[in-house]
């Protein structure tokens, strides 16, 4: 049983998570796309979490139950320096238990279905979640994800 006066085992620095809420303030439109997608359970029930420290990463998203982390790249990540510090990170998450799958930020406003159907399989599931239209809140500039804002 655990104690109210105690504390977490793991530390998270400030600086690691001032960046980890700048970097949910400042997504990409991919980031959107796959975060609109698998938020508030919406997919196959499960819980996902954007931007979450992980010893001294931050993950783009990370479902806990099913110990998988779905990292979204962008063009930097495809130069020599950065494929290197991937792997050195991809092996550390790896160690700690976690599958991690990579997508570019091209294949998923490309591929969203397709996407979505692989991290559905890594899920467990055999099926990607049906991709229904957001309800919209009003006028405003669509996201990349298809949802309009006010």
């Amino acid at each position: 049983m655990v104690e109210k006066n105690e504390k977490p085992k793991w530390h998270v620095s400030e600086k690691q998570r001032s960046n980890a809420r700048a970097l949910r303030r400042d997504m990409t439109d991919a980031e959107r796309i796959i975060w609109y997608n698998v938020r508030a359970h919406r997919f196959q029930g499960t819980s996902f979490r954007r931007q979450t420290p992980i010893g001294p990463y931050v993950v783009d998203f990370i479902c806990h139950a099913a110990k998988l982390i779905i990292e979204v790249d962008g063009g930097q990540h495809f130069e020599t320096d950065n494929i290197v510090r991937d792997k050195r990170r991809d092996a550390y998450l790896a160690a700690q238990g976690y599958r991690v799958l990579r997508f570019s930020n091209l294949d998923i406003m490309k591929n969203r279905t397709g996407v979505l159907e692989t991290i559905a399989a890594a899920l467990g599931g055999s099926e990607a979640p049906s991709l229904t239209l957001p309800r919209k809140r009003g006028r405003g500039l669509g996201h990349a994800c298809g949802e309009d804002v006010p």
